[in-house]
Formats: C-alpha cells, sequence, structure tokens
C-alpha cells in the first residue's frame, strides 16, 4: 500500500493572511492551531471543500522568500469571464501581477499571493485541465524521474508520460500533479512549499520511510521534524518532504 498526501504545506512569515487568502479564494475552510495527531505544530490548516483529496498548512517561519517556488498551483476557468472573475477575485484578496516570464499571446495570468507564492489562472479551454475542479494541477518543475517516484510513492498512476514531462492523478480525482522536465531550475535555497505525507494504514512510520529510500527518496538530518516524530526527506529531485506519524 502506498503514502497517502496528507497536506501540501506553505511556509509563510505570517501564516493567518496567507490562510485567508487561500481559504477565501478557495472557499476552503480554515481551522487555527495544532490541528491533527502529526506533531506539535502550530499553524493553520485548510479543509478542502471539493475532491482536492489534500489539505493546504501554512507554517511559520522567519526566513523570506528567495527565488521562484518549484510548484505552483494552476487554477482552471470555464470561461473568460470566469477566469477574469477569479483574476479579480484574487487582487481583492491580496494577490498580485508577476512577470515570471510568460509571452504576452499565452492565455494564462500569473499571480503571486500574499506571501509571494506564484500561481496561474488558466485560460479557458485548457484541455489537459479539462475533466479537473477549480484546483487543476499542482505544476512541479521536476524530472521525469521524480513522477515515477511520485507515482509509486502514493500510487497515483501516470495521466501523461511524454517528452520528459510527467504527470499523475489520484483514483479518486482531483488536482493533477505535473513535472515539466528538463532543464530544471536552480535551487535558491529550502523549499517554500513541501508534502506531508502519512504512511498506510497499520504501517509503521520507519518502514514506510525505507520503502520510499527503496524508491529514490533520502533522509534528511532535521532536527526540529525529528522532534516533531516526523521524518524529513527529499525526493530524487531534492525536493523536500515528510513524513508523519500513522494516523
Amino acid at each position: 500500500m502506498a503514502s497517502q498526501l496528507f497536506a501540501l504545506c506553505f511556509d509563510a512569515i505570517q501564516p493567518l493572511r496567507l490562510a485567508q487568502f487561500w481559504s477565501g479564494l478557495l472557499g476552503w475552510e480554515m481551522t487555527e492551531g495544532p490541528d491533527d495527531p502529526h506533531g506539535p505544530h502550530t499553524g493553520i490548516t485548510l479543509s478542502p471543500s471539493d475532491d482536492t483529496g489534500f489539505r493546504i498548512r501554512c507554517l511559520p517561519i522567519q526566513e523570506q522568500k528567495v527565488g521562484q517556488n518549484r510548484m505552483h498551483f494552476d487554477l482552471t476557468s470555464t470561461s473568460l469571464e470566469a477566469q477574469q472573475l477569479t483574476v479579480a477575485k484574487a487582487l481583492g484578496l491580496g494577490a498580485q501581477h508577476i512577470d515570471v516570464g510568460q509571452r504576452p499571446e499565452e492565455g494564462h495570468v500569473v499571480l503571486a499571493d500574499p506571501e509571494g507564492n506564484e500561481f496561474c489562472v488558466i485560460e479557458p479551454g485548457n484541455n489537459f485541465l479539462s475533466d479537473c475542479g477549480f484546483i487543476g494541477a499542482l505544476a512541479c518543475d521536476g524530472s521525469q524521474e521524480v513522477g515515477y517516484f511520485w507515482s509509486e510513492a502514493l500510487g497515483w498512476p501516470l495521466v501523461w508520460d511524454q517528452d520528459q514531462e510527467t504527470a499523475i492523478r489520484s483514483p479518486h480525482g482531483g488536482p493533477k500533479i505535473t513535472w515539466g522536465g528538463p532543464p530544471l531550475m536552480p535551487r535558491t535555497g529550502r523549499d517554500r512549499l513541501h508534502f506531508d505525507i502519512t504512511p498506510p494504514a497499520h504501517v509503521d512510520q520507519q518502514a514506510e520511510v525505507e520503502r520510499l529510500r527503496s524508491l529514490g527518496a533520502t533522509r534528511l538530518d532535521d532536527a526540529d521534524q525529528a522532534a516533531a516524530g516526523r521524518v524529513a526527506m527529499a525526493d530524487p529531485d531534492g525536493n523536500e518532504f515528510c513524513v508523519l506519524t500513522p494516523r
């Protein structure tokens, strides 16, 4: 059995402000405090109101964001009007337009949330995301190898595997997770976003860590995570993630 994607975690200088933004934009319920059994981390959790299948957690840190994130949300639109309304709503909640090198003829709109985390509002008619919900994809900078790793780690089948680009999706639906293939962006410091995953029921945390190592992950020496009963790891591309204690 495979691990479950428990949460996508955002490190934030102002976690409450960030949680309020994403709660308002996605319409997800917000819970403050240590709301889950996986350790004493304070933070704010957003619970999905759709088939997304994982939470968003906003965790406090002191370090400022440096460089572009290696993963971002692609939000879908059913019409040009809907796209414009999503952009207007995001701006009203505190987002801003940013330039990451997108071309004028491209139909998507690139924004950043109040902590500077990039996301895209995709134009209508995108066939790849046509069967997805409002969060169409979590788009990642990454190799083909890392797509294969996460497919095995989570037990999600590949739904795209061409020209070194890969994508996986839960059998239960929800967003796709995509990796764009080479060239990869240079790493600019600790990941601002990371996955929290939980072992399958009745599977020991250490046993799951060893399974993930056999798939190509490495264990990291992170005293803070270890003190909370979490095992810090990195996938084959070096992206950090945490294995939580079994639920």
